[in-house]
């Protein structure tokens, strides 16, 4: 990227900020209290409410698949149904030509007798042949009346076996319609607790709904008010400013040449967030970082980074309790730093340091997660990047 585009790009940055809740002189990494817990809230909302539809997608999906297939079951129980139908009757055409092939069996057996006993005709008419075709016919005649008799009794055996096959048929089909409606009450109790945990899982939702409801409003009601903390403050950092480009326009002479280990590290600590532009981590929009943030566990001595006065000193709900030390003219600019979230002060307003000396403790004070040091560095009113100049 060229360093004219590099430059319109921070411009249209710049100018994007300007439309935001806070100015660039605040720290982007921290917010209040009362917002995290809000946001967090929030975000835990969501994050369940999201899980709660989820849940009623899936339940919704399983109870389609189980009314799909109970449909399914209740086809099958109608046609198992039938088909008990389709046999009982069966049975009962069965059952009355048996009884029809008992008569018929009775009525032929009773005919043939009405005539006089087979076997006794059968031996009387041995005895009257006269001839071989005489007995021939005899014989013949015999055999008429016994296949008779037998026709009769083996259409009562078929008549009795076709029966009994239907009234196989009929139990199977008994035990059929008997397993489909356990199998369609056993469903029955399915549906019922899938139709239970869809309302539960309804009810959640709507719950999850309201829950999300309520913490976007705290969110909101919770951001308001931290606008209003910051404007409050950047009226008051307003004025400080104007207070350090009245000082720069009176300075005469002071330091002139390379600002690179001008300044003192104001804690031996490292750098846990650097200057630079970002995205706030809660309030979600494009802003610089001020400064740098250095690693200093709560009662860490403060050093005096130059020579110079404090110029102001002074509790904010954002900052908590902070401290400007005007350093004087550095190549015809002011150069003022500032330490913030000081658990308390060393020196007060007005009060002249050497480069070292201890202006005050690190702390956690306003909006701040932890003990630490956000460190500024102002070039005629406006925050610049600190490291260059250690």
């Amino acid at each position: 990227m060229s360093p004219l585009a590099h430059a319109d790009d921070l411009k249209h940055r710049q100018k994007h900020v300007q439309g935001q809740i806070s100015s660039a002189t605040h720290d982007l990494d921290e917010s209040s209290s009362r917002m995290r817990r809000t946001s967090a809230a929030l975000e835990s909302a969501v994050a369940r409410l999201a899980d709660a539809k989820g849940e009623l997608s899936a339940v919704r999906a399983k109870l389609d698949a189980a009314r799909i297939y109970d449909d399914q079951m209740q086809a099958r129980l109608e046609e198992a149904v039938q088909r008990l139908a389709t046999a009982q009757a069966d049975l009962d055409s069965g059952q009355e030509a048996l009884e029809q092939q008992r008569q018929h069996l009775t009525d032929t057996i009773t005919s043939i007798y009405e005539e006089g006993d087979p076997q006794l005709m059968a031996f009387s008419a041995l005895l009257d042949a006269q001839t071989p075709a005489d007995l021939t016919r005899q014989m013949e005649m015999k055999n008429v009346i016994v296949g008779r008799q037998a026709r009769a009794y083996d259409d009562l055996h078929a008549a009795e076996v076709l029966l009994q096959v239907r009234e196989d048929n009929v139990r199977a089909a008994k035990d059929d319609v008997a397993d489909q409606r356990r199998e369609a009450a056993a469903h029955l109790v399915t549906m019922k607790a899938l139709h239970q945990q869809s309302v539960d899982a309804k009810v959640k939702v709507r719950d999850m709904v309201n829950t999300a409801r309520s913490a976007h409003q705290a969110a909101a009601a919770a951001r308001q008010h931290d606008q209003v903390q910051l404007a409050r403050l950047k009226k008051r950092e307003d004025k400080i400013r104007e207070q350090i480009l009245a000082a720069a326009r009176r300075a005469h002479g002071g330091y002139r040449g390379d600002t690179g280990g001008f300044l003192e590290r104001p804690v031996p600590g490292y750098i846990t967030s650097p200057y630079g532009w970002r995205i706030h981590p809660i309030y979600h929009y494009w802003g610089l970082h001020d400064g740098d943030d250095f690693h200093a566990p709560c009662g860490t001595p403060l050093h005096a980074a130059g020579t110079g006065t404090v110029m102001s000193e002074y509790y904010s709900s954002v900052w908590g309790n902070r401290l400007y030390l005007n350093l004087g003219t550095v190549n015809g600019k002011n150069v003022t730093v500032i330490y913030n979230h000081l658990s308390r002060y060393r020196v007060g307003t007005g009060g002249h340091v050497s480069r070292g000396d201890v202006v005050g403790y690190a702390g956690t004070t306003g909006w701040s997660t932890a003990c630490h040091l956000h460190f500024t560095v102002m070039v005629n009113g406006t925050a610049v990047n600190p490291t260059p100049w250690f």
